[in-house]
């Protein structure tokens, strides 16, 4: 199991994950982290549906990959030492981490850029399929616009059709 890239279905202690990114390497001035949660109303629906559960999936081996991959063109572009990303799976309720993306670098800017950039490409290029389960019923959740925009910035040209 890679120490940059965890799929997994347990929750992850954010203390932990940090300390063993940052282990034993005092070049690290700077680490940014990002922590997604589940939140307990969608906000792409008019009326903001309340969500009871969310479940994600994923193609075992190719996610693992393609955020390795990204991880390897996230070092190319920015000055940083270490990325970890770990992404959960499976059923998740309102409250629940589903994600995190942790970066060092020697100076907060490599590492707040580098962050940002991995957690762009996670929401669009990422291979997840999230089904949120509501009050209304269940349906399949698509990246949003918004979420290819912000990819698109870094040059990162998305075309889902």
């Amino acid at each position: 199991m890679s120490d940059r890239v965890r799929i997994q279905t347990e929750d992850f202690n954010v203390s932990d994950e940090i300390a063993a990114l940052r282990e034993d390497d005092a070049r690290v001035g700077a680490v940014c982290s990002f922590i997604g949660t589940v939140r307990d109303r969608n906000a792409q629906t008019q009326a903001g549906s309340e969500v009871l559960t969310m479940e994600l999936e994923h193609y075992p081996g190719m996610t693992e990959s393609s955020i390795e991959s990204m991880i390897d063109q996230a070092h190319k572009r920015f000055d940083i030492f270490g990325a970890r990303v770990i992404h959960r799976v499976g059923l998740l309720q309102p409250l629940d981490q589903i994600v995190m993306v942790a970066v060092t670098s020697a100076h907060r800017g490599q590492s707040f850029q580098a962050c940002e950039f991995l957690m762009d490409y996670l929401k669009t290029q990422a291979p997840f399929w999230k089904k949120e389960t509501t009050s209304e019923g269940a349906r399949w959740v698509d990246a949003r616009v918004s979420d290819d925009a912000a990819l698109a910035r870094w040059g990162i040209v998305v075309n889902n059709s």
